[in-house]
């Protein structure tokens, strides 16, 4: 990686995003808090402990907030801070690209049959 890739901030960014689940537990973290288990069924397929990196790496760059709950046993929550909230932009923008991705492939399907 050259230089001008580290300080590129879009390419920091497409880093951090392309790292596999991390765009899912984001995307489950935009409903509101969940706990560890709602996040894993939420994430469909991530293990436990890639699914506890990925959230140990969100909260340590600031994107995500751990709260331990004194219980017995102790649960923990996970909600996003004001700046991984911000990502629903993005995730809203990919998902306005994959619905427009998929009309288009409907109307070549249309096209193609007729």
């Amino acid at each position: 990686m050259s230089g001008e890739e580290k300080a590129c901030p879009v390419h920091a960014a497409i880093d951090l995003l392309q790292t596999k689940w991390t765009l899912h537990v984001v995307r489950s973290l935009l409903d509101g808090p969940a706990g560890f288990n709602e996040l894993s069924r939420a994430a469909g397929g991530c293990n436990p402990t890639t699914l506890a990196q990925r959230l140990d790496h969100l909260c340590r760059l600031g994107l995500v907030e751990k709260t331990v709950i004194s219980t017995m046993p102790p649960k923990t929550s996970y909600a996003l801070t004001k700046v991984g909230a911000r990502l629903e932009q993005v995730i809203g923008a990919i998902e306005g690209w994959a619905r427009d991705r998929d009309d288009d492939r409907n109307e070549e399907a249309l096209v193609q049959s007729a």
